[in-house]
């Protein structure tokens, strides 16, 4: 793993921020199956691999960020020589005692090499910090890439919503028990 630093945002990171390559690749997606009878309804979430890598626009506006970084309860970054690297957005004032991850970004050149682990890890001392007791991250279904790290870091499917980003996209969400 590269060496970083995480700090909070400043002012002077945004632009650098929002102009992070958002996208990513996948090779596989979470597909949803949903079955009513009877009184019951069973929902299975299933791994599905796909025949070739398939390029993913990021759920939200890169220039959200812009707009109202200074709203979320923690924006921190990762820095490599001093530069922006990544950064992950956290709220908590969406579930008691919970700190809410809806941005995880890394430069797309330094994915797969701990940014995002040592991002998730800074966040949830963040958490600590504040006596949170849960973490949640929302995830596109089709984030893969992005699933595998939640679940490498102990976090575990808590559950779906269809249509949920501005993009239709169903979203994904992992929980963890913090303090």
């Amino acid at each position: 793993m590269p060496e970083i630093a995480i700090r909070p945002a400043l002012s002077g990171d945004i632009e650098q921020l929002a102009n992070l390559e958002h996208h990513y690749t996948s090779e596989c997606v979470w597909q949803i199956d949903v079955q009513s009878d009877d009184g019951q309804i069973q929902i299975t979430l299933r791994e599905s691999c796909l025949p070739r890598s398939v390029r993913v626009d990021y759920p939200h506006s890169p220039k959200k960020i812009c707009d109202d970084w200074q709203k979320r309860s923690g924006l921190l970054v990762a820095l490599l020589n001093g530069d922006p690297i990544g950064y992950i957005s956290i709220r908590d004032d969406i579930v008691p005692q919970t700190a809410w991850v809806d941005d995880l970004v890394v430069m797309r050149r330094m994915r797969r090499q701990g940014v995002g682990t040592a991002l998730l890890l800074a966040a949830q001392q963040w958490a600590n910090q504040r006596q949170l007791k849960r973490m949640v991250i929302e995830l596109q279904s089709k984030n893969y890439p992005a699933i595998c790290l939640a679940q490498k870091l102990g976090f575990d499917f808590s559950g779906y919503h269809e249509r949920y980003f501005s993009n239709l996209d169903i979203a994904l969400f992992f929980s963890k028990i913090i303090g």
